[in-house]
């Protein structure tokens, strides 16, 4: 797997040959299908199958429903299943701009895609065979125009928690990620960080700190490491408390996305966070 940046932005790395990176506001994958099991992640989840359906279930469905694709809003539990056809996925993380205007396009956890509108969103590239890098950015930008609302009532970031993001995801990663240490960062105290910060991005702050490890987890892994230096890049005690976290956030394990990630392709931007 490829997660590609542009090179003014990459981060460095714990091994010189290894990129580490904390994923773009926006992240397209392609490659095979797989399944998943119920998870929920913080980024939100566009997976739009190339051909065929994919079945899925999630909160509001009393049984699993077919669609040619879908879109996960933010933590949402889901469980995909996608085996036997190519897909493309798109990661965006809320808190972005892209993410807040998605976010108004969805009713409810998830919103579904019938063939024809997943046809009118992959037109811009081929139906089938592999997809070149150069089709997938534009891709990505007119995606996101087409699928995007206009937010009624935006959710207002604080600013010391914008620091704070910023902080969060900066590279190498910050060693000391207790209360006290980030409220200091942020400039205010423990208590009223942990209130602001849940009130700006609708989710507590250790999750949160929870899945930025797991992005540098899954970066590890999918640049060639194994899960046990995956784990100690990440900040997990070990490959095992790393394989529980990652199945409940992704579905599926570390060993899932080794075998798998020859296959699979991406490329990410960076966007303005509000």
């Amino acid at each position: 797997m490829l997660l590609a940046r542009p090179p003014e932005l990459a981060p460095q790395a714990p091994w010189p040959d290894m990129p580490l990176v904390v994923w773009p506001t926006a992240l397209a994958m392609w490659g095979p299908g797989d399944a998943t099991t119920r998870h929920a992640h913080h980024a939100m989840h566009l997976v739009l199958c190339r051909q065929g359906q994919l079945s899925i279930r999630a909160p509001g469905m009393k049984a699993a429903e077919q669609a040619a694709g879908v879109l996960v809003g933010p933590d949402a539990p889901h469980a995909l299943d996608a085996r036997d056809t190519e897909v493309v996925l798109l990661f965006v993380e809320p808190e972005s701009h892209d993410g807040e205007r998605l976010r108004a396009s969805l009713e409810g956890p998830v919103r579904l895609f019938d063939s024809a509108r997943r046809d009118a969103l992959l037109a811009p590239l081929p139906a089938s065979g592999p997809l070149e890098h150069a089709a997938v950015g534009p891709w990505m930008e007119a995606t996101l125009e087409a699928l995007s609302g206009t937010p009624q009532t935006p959710r207002r970031m604080h600013p010391r928690v914008r620091k704070l993001l910023r902080y969060l995801r900066a590279e190498p990663a910050p060693e000391d990620t207790s209360l006290e240490a980030l409220a200091q960062v942020a400039g205010l105290s423990p208590g009223r960080l942990m209130h602001v910060f849940s009130e700006s991005l609708g989710v507590p702050l250790r999750p949160y700190l929870l899945w930025l490890r797991l992005q540098r987890a899954a970066s590890a892994i999918a640049a060639g490491r194994t899960s046990g230096e995956a784990a100690h890049a990440a900040g997990f005690s070990d490959a095992a408390h790393l394989t529980r976290t990652f199945r409940r956030m992704f579905g599926t394990t570390p060993s899932a996305l080794q075998r798998r990630g020859p296959r699979v392709q991406a490329q990410g931007r960076n966007g303005t966070a509000r």
